[in-house]
């Protein structure tokens, strides 16, 4: 071969390198994050679910990215929004809350799926806690379990309040569940049980004004993430009204609600950051059990206590693990 040709042929070979090196380098895995609320007042679980991420090896923008999802508060968008990640074949989904999960569920039966749920066995997303099966793991948080916890809670704070209500989201797979548990509760403890029903913001306010018609003494907030977008709102109402009122999780009472009791949302993220991690990494969903939380927190707000005119039990103050004053 002449030099010349040779020399050609080199320059021709060199120039495809940049291309063929491109198309070895593996494109980064993709998380699809599909969340009911908006995500701004989701952000410290947000922020937890990275940090279980990085615990599990994985930075995002480094070696993973995230694709978010949000259906702002509207049920009807979730499975547009989980179809959309499907297409977008990203590698797992992360459905954040039980109606996140039910559709991702219906839009994908091969792409991973980690979730949070109050009852994944109940809501039909897994066979079993230790066998989920099927494309499903991830964590358990009990907030269906722990409703007639709440409810003797709610009456030791308020132990005059013989007509106690419900307030749930009628768009939230879960609510029948819901109801059938604090009407289990109520029963024992003797109160009458009202059942009020919110799907909006204005429904909510709504919702507040019928409880001072009923002339309800106390009330029990169903879990939700649309209560949860819309907690500042609940607190202040509950306050305007007089109305006792407990939540399921630290982050009401930290906006003025007075009192919650349930497992640490930020905990549970950390964990579905390192579960969704584990599943980057080659393990199977049906491999790994769905976790459930072991400590569960009680959280009271005494200025909130205060402004309702309530004195807390003593009983409530020693259990407690923060006092908000």
């Amino acid at each position: 071969m002449r030099r010349r040709d040779f020399i050609i042929l080199l320059a021709g070979a060199m120039g495809g390198w940049p291309s063929a090196l491109r198309a070895q380098q593996k494109a980064l895995p993709v998380i699809g994050y599909l969340n009911t609320a908006s995500l701004g007042p989701f952000a410290p679980n947000v922020a937890a679910f990275r940090q279980g991420l990085s615990d599990a090896g994985w930075i995002e923008g480094q070696n993973v990215t995230i694709e978010y999802r949000s259906a702002e508060g509207r049920y009807d968008r979730l499975p547009s929004l989980a179809a959309e990640l499907v297409d977008r074949k990203v590698d797992v989904i992360v459905g954040a809350g039980t109606p996140a999960t039910v559709a991702a569920k219906s839009a994908t039966s091969t792409i991973p799926i980690v979730f949070t749920s109050s009852d994944p066995v109940g809501s039909g997303l897994v066979a079993s806690l230790a066998r989920p099966g099927g494309n499903l793991t991830g964590l358990s948080i009990l907030t269906i379990e722990m409703m007639p916890k709440r409810l003797e809670l709610l009456s030791e704070l308020a132990p005059q309040a013989r007509v106690i209500a419900l307030l749930v989201n009628p768009n939230n797979p879960s609510t029948e569940r819901i109801i059938e548990k604090v009407q289990e509760g109520a029963r024992v403890k003797g109160v009458q049980l009202l059942i009020l029903k919110a799907g909006s913001k204005s429904e909510i306010d709504a919702a507040f004004a019928s409880l001072v018609q009923l002339q309800a003494g106390a009330l029990l907030i169903g879990a939700d993430p649309l209560f949860f977008l819309q907690r500042s709102q609940l607190a202040e109402l509950a306050v305007r009204h007089a109305v006792p009122a407990i939540f399921d999780a630290r982050e009401f009472p930290a906006v003025g609600g007075l009192a919650s009791y349930g497992a640490s949302l930020m905990a549970a993220n950390r964990q579905l950051g390192i579960y969704a991690g584990r599943i980057l990494k080659g393990e199977k969903p049906a491999d790994l059990p769905v976790q459930q939380p072991t400590t569960f927190e009680l959280v009271v707000n005494l200025k909130t206590a205060n402004a309702l005119g309530l004195t807390v039990p003593p009983s409530i103050l020693a259990r407690a693990d923060e006092v908000i004053e």
